[in-house]
């Protein structure tokens, strides 16, 4: 594997940059969010009308999923995370957030800041998350001996 990747059963970036990119024995997870390979996203209802119906914690959740299938990809697991950004369209969702954070990870777990943003490349994006993992291993000089 190179030092940047993509995972080719996720959803591909909007933009040229990788799903993650390795650096030593740190990775560093590209913004993700809850949006499946198909463009839909997960936590996203729109009735018959039109009407739009966006649920945080579902959108939780399948974030910290889709990052635990790119550090999986990479030879990790959610253990590994260092750190995480957490970016919230709504501060009024930080409760629903919190509360699926929780349930994945406790105070032994990655550090995390979580900031209110204006808004995210989709109108149905309630959250997107980038972290930070070590993944301990042998440098490349190790490697080709």
């Amino acid at each position: 594997m190179s030092d940047a990747f993509l995972v080719e059963s996720k959803a591909r970036p909007r933009g040229r940059f990788p799903h993650a990119r390795r650096a030593g024995d740190l990775l560093f997870v590209s913004g993700t969010s809850s949006r499946r390979p198909d463009n839909t996203f997960v936590g996203v209802e729109v009735d018959e009308l039109g009407t739009t119906r966006l649920d945080i914690r579902a959108q939780t959740a399948a974030v910290i999923e889709n990052i635990r299938d790119i550090l999986r990809a990479a030879g990790g697991d959610l253990d590994d995370l260092v750190q995480v950004t957490s970016y919230l369209v709504n501060m009024n969702d930080f409760g629903g957030y919190n509360d699926v954070y929780g349930s994945y990870f406790d105070e032994s777990g990655p550090t995390r800041t979580t900031v209110a943003v204006h808004q995210l490349p989709h109108p149905h994006l309630l959250i997107e998350i980038q972290a930070v993992a070590h993944l301990p291993g042998p440098t490349p000089q190790e490697e080709t001996k």
